[in-house]
């Protein structure tokens, strides 16, 4: 298996490679094009970002700027709206349901390392994929770790540090992400 199909398959696989660092290339490319064109003549998504993303619903925005390192694993509902300054690091399957919004400055991080300082210099990592649900709320500086899935209707509190899955309606703060208690 290449470098790239261990990285679909979500086994450990070695980021320093050429293909790997073709796609990201291009990624890069898209990012800027989005980044840079005027927001008149950019639309909602720049085409360059919106031909590389996996799918992309109806009335969908990202604000500029916006990063991700692939862009092929985003999948976007209808209806989602990314704030300036978020990430998306889609080194696996990143899926947003209808409605969801994400204040300035969230990341979404797929990519785990290896914890072996010798195999992490080799560029040993895996993608583990993030769901989020639909009609989400994700308040700005959020962080969603690799691997977690966020139920409909949940809110993540500005600023959480989200380690593990969010039940649907389930509101979280803090870091790590702990559910707020109702009085």
């Amino acid at each position: 298996m290449t470098e790239r199909e261990k990285m679909q398959a979500g086994e450990w696989y070695c980021c320093l490679n050429p293909e790997l660092d073709a796609l990201r290339a291009q990624a890069r490319r898209a990012v800027h094009a989005h980044n840079t064109c005027p927001p008149d003549t950019r639309g909602a998504i720049a085409p360059e970002l919106l031909a590389l993303f996996g799918n992309v619903g109806s009335d969908c925005f990202l604000e500029a700027p916006f990063h991700c390192a692939y862009g092929v694993n985003i999948h976007l509902g209808q209806r989602v709206y990314f704030n300036a300054g978020c990430v998306v690091l889609d080194t696996a399957a990143v899926r947003v349901g209808d409605g969801t919004m994400f204040g300035p400055h969230v990341q979404i991080y797929c990519a785990q390392h290896a914890k072996d300082p010798v195999e992490r210099a080799q560029g040993l990592e895996i993608g583990l994929p993030v769901t989020i649900g639909r009609n989400v709320w994700v308040g700005g500086g959020a962080i969603l770790m690799p691997g977690i899935t966020i139920g409909d209707n949940a809110t993540i509190g500005a600023g959480s540090v989200v380690t593990k899955d969010v039940a649907a309606e389930e509101t979280v703060v803090g870091n790590p992400a702990r559910a707020l208690k109702q009085s």
